[in-house]
């Protein structure tokens, strides 16, 4: 398994997910193009190796497929991660196991947690090379510039660790960064994030707040960063888990801050109360650019990097984007979680053209009237996540949530709009959804797709049409009989049917 940046780049190697650019790449909008429209065309990893006014290599669309991302998370398959979603959701609500294999399971978990305890490394590849404030020019770094509208150069997957100035907790986001200088940067965060809480706790104690950003990071660790579980664990304690590994931690040079031993890079600074300069605009993952707004300015006195340090970045945007396949792979691991929290959800799905949060599919098992709406209105408060989900349909669970024909289907021929569907008005929501009247506040919407029953509805409802099972049966013998033995009825081209899917 990888363990850093350079370990997961050889992997993706080593299985042909990568390409190697020599040619010569300007970091401001062409390195974003080109990785755009592989990202479009679910292509390989790449590796910029001869970026313009840079000495460093620029990695982009490591994580660019879901396949990649399980690699990263040490899976082969979505399917695995819903076994993690389980463990999470053990800790998250354990219960005295009632059988002997439960209480094995149990033990096994403690087990892991404590393997995933992080450690330390004291002498830290990330430190071998150290910049002090009077050397430190940020110019340096081969940030990229994504879109012709964007205000600058930013920073995208690096880690923004900060720690609460009272009880010491240590908190680990990604946000994104903006160049305001050679030696200062703007951190733009929503208010309900935890270095958004250090940094308040830090004013009303009269300090600044110390800030490391880690770049060129197990890509693993990136995502139990992003990974927004209510859990009272660390996020190195979470991508411990997930890597069934303690994450080697270095102490910084300056601030009192722990990071990954292996970052490529490590920025330190802080961020003196008040002290703010305008962010953006920046193109962002609803496909339209953000406003402008007063962000706290994080002023750098050291950076630290590896020998020969490779560069890590991404970029947001309309799907598909990295951020995505994140989300899809986030989507399998919450999903027992929120069968736990939810009780009659057999699945749900959060599409990705839908901005992977935007709409959520979830299938039940329906079992009295009204089920559909109470399990929308449950899936809005069950995590913290949902709360800026948009639309929520609700299927019958024989309905394949992952086949949009199969949704489209049961919404067409199981809703009359009249009573199946409801819309919560003036709820809190997301700022960066232009599409509400007022910026913040929106309105949620639940779309009753399953199988009415009485007294849903006062009339018998059709009978299904389904193969007859043994007629069914004689074909599946006769099949290579028929001559259409090399038919592959499992890999079917949507675009045969009238789509336009590139």
């Amino acid at each position: 398994m990888a363990r850093d940046l350079r370990g997961f780049i050889q992997q993706l190697e080593d299985r042909g997910q990568l390409r190697r650019i020599t040619a010569p790449v300007d970091p401001e909008l062409e390195i974003a193009e080109i990785s755009n429209r592989m990202l479009t065309a679910g292509g390989p990893g790449l590796l910029f190796e001869n970026v313009k006014g840079a000495k460093f290599p620029v990695a982009v669309n490591l994580m660019g497929t879901v396949e990649r991302i399980c690699w990263a998370m040490n899976r082969e398959n979505l399917a695995e991660l819903e076994d993690l979603g389980r463990k999470l959701g053990m800790l998250q609500q354990p219960k005295p196991p009632k059988t002997l294999a439960q209480g094995v399971d149990f033990g096994k978990l403690l087990f892991d947690v404590v393997k995933a305890k992080p450690g330390r490394d004291f002498f830290p590849p990330c430190q071998q090379v150290v910049i002090e404030e009077g050397d430190l020019d940020l110019n340096t770094l081969p940030l990229i510039r994504p879109y012709s509208g964007d205000a600058g150069k930013i920073i995208t997957l690096g880690l923004v660790i900060t720690k609460d100035v009272e009880t010491g907790t240590p908190n680990v986001g990604v946000y994104r960064l903006q160049l305001q200088s050679n030696k200062t940067m703007t951190v733009h965060w929503l208010s309900v994030r935890g270095g958004a809480r250090h940094l308040r706790k830090a004013a009303e104690a009269g300090k600044k707040l110390e800030v490391a950003i880690a770049l060129g990071v197990d890509p693993l660790i990136i995502m139990a960063a992003a990974t927004p579980i209510p859990v009272d664990l660390s996020e190195w304690l979470f991508a411990g888990l997930y890597g069934k590994s303690g994450v080697k931690l270095a102490k910084c040079k300056t601030v009192d801050l722990e990071v990954p031993a292996d970052s490529e890079f490590v920025l330190e600074g802080t961020i003196t109360p008040g002290e703010m300069l305008p962010d953006g605009p920046f193109g962002d993952h609803m496909g339209y650019y953000g406003g402008v707004e007063d962000s706290p300015l994080i002023r750098f006195h050291c950076m630290t990097h590896r020998k020969d340090p490779v560069y890590l970045t991404t970029f947001s945007g309309r799907p598909p984007k990295e951020e995505a396949m994140m989300a899809i792979a986030l989507n399998r691991i919450y999903t027992p979680i929120l069968r736990q929290q939810v009780s009659e959800i057999t699945d749900f799905l959060l599409p990705m053209e839908a901005l992977s949060y935007k709409m959520a599919i979830i299938a039940i098992d329906k079992a009295y009237p009204g089920q559909a709406r109470r399990a929308a209105l449950a899936f809005w408060s069950a995590l913290p996540q949902f709360t800026y989900t948009k639309f929520v349909v609700v299927v019958d669970q024989d309905i394949n949530i992952r086949d949009p024909r199969q949704v489209v289907w049961a919404i067409s021929s199981k809703v009359d709009p009249v009573r199946d569907v409801f819309i919560l008005p003036d709820t809190p929501f997301d700022t960066l959804d232009f599409a509400s009247e007022k910026i913040g506040l929106g309105g949620r919407m639940g779309i009753d797709a399953t199988t009415k029953i009485p007294p849903e509805t006062d009339h018998a409802w059709g009978e299904v049409l389904e193969s007859d099972p043994a007629t069914a049966a004689q074909v599946d013998q006769r099949w290579a009989e028929y001559g259409l033995a090399d038919i592959n009825l499992t890999e079917v081209d949507p675009n045969v049917f009238g789509y336009e899917v590139r």
